[in-house]
């Protein structure tokens, strides 16, 4: 019997041993059915990542505002994270149950927002993915990253390039959702470092996260990526929160 034969045989071993859910209703076969998927807005306006409350930007670049103490260019983000099926989406793809084949369905919320503002592949030919990394003893707990997860998804649809170990994760962090705004920036202060400057040097880079809530993690990952030789650094995230 051949690989391909035997990784059909465990996919249906597993099918029928944990058969896929909807996460809302409970609906077999599916992980979102159809149904409860028209229940999530996919945006096809573009906003400001720093701007609270969110102000509508054209172009989708951090407005000039906030370009002067910021280093994100600027931010995708397919949903809000206030939709509550997006919520345990998100919640059970990072934590217990971990459940791992979301990064897919994710990926698609992200590509259906970048079709909305009728973007194609050649507005991305000249960047490559970075995930924003994890602390390795989380990472080795989860047994993912799971912005590497969906980042690995959309590579593959926009067809650039991923690059998963050069941004590095040095500190292990609290948790950004536990923190008031002031604390989430001192929290994630130093916390990356570029493993292999060379591989990002004059680069355009994407840098995919699955939340984005007040961009101090991604801003500093941004930071650090300039810092190290890269040119522009643009957000791509699942959803934004307050």
């Amino acid at each position: 019997m051949d690989v391909n034969n035997l990784i059909k045989i465990k996919g249906l071993i597993l099918d029928i041993l944990y058969p896929k859910l909807c996460v809302n209703c409970g609906k077999e076969g599916f992980y979102l059915c159809e149904d409860c998927l028209s229940l999530i807005e996919i945006l096809d306006k573009q906003y400001c990542p720093f701007c609270f409350p969110a102000k509508t930007v054209i172009d989708g670049k951090t407005c000039p505002t906030c370009q002067k103490t910021h280093y994100l260019n600027g931010l995708y983000f397919a949903c809000s994270y206030e939709n509550p099926i997006i919520k345990k989406l998100i919640a059970e793809f990072k934590y217990e149950p971990y459940i791992k084949d979301y990064a897919e369905l994710l990926a698609f919320f992200l590509i259906s927002h970048l079709a909305n503002l009728n973007k194609t592949f050649s507005d991305f030919e000249e960047f490559i993915i970075i995930p924003v990394p994890l602390f390795i003893k989380k990472q080795k707990i989860r047994g993912y990253n799971q912005a590497e997860e969906i980042g690995k998804k959309i590579s593959e649809i926009l067809k650039i390039q991923i690059l998963s170990n050069v941004l590095i994760k040095t500190k292990l962090t609290i948790s950004q959702t536990e923190l008031k705004k002031e604390e989430r920036m001192e929290n994630i202060k130093n916390a990356f470092k570029i493993k292999n400057e060379s591989l990002i040097k004059n680069k355009n880079i994407i840098l995919i996260d699955d939340v984005f809530t007040s961009g101090g993690t991604m801003d500093e990952c941004a930071k650090v990526l300039k810092q190290n030789g890269a040119q522009k650094v643009w957000g791509m995230a699942i959803a934004r929160g307050n």
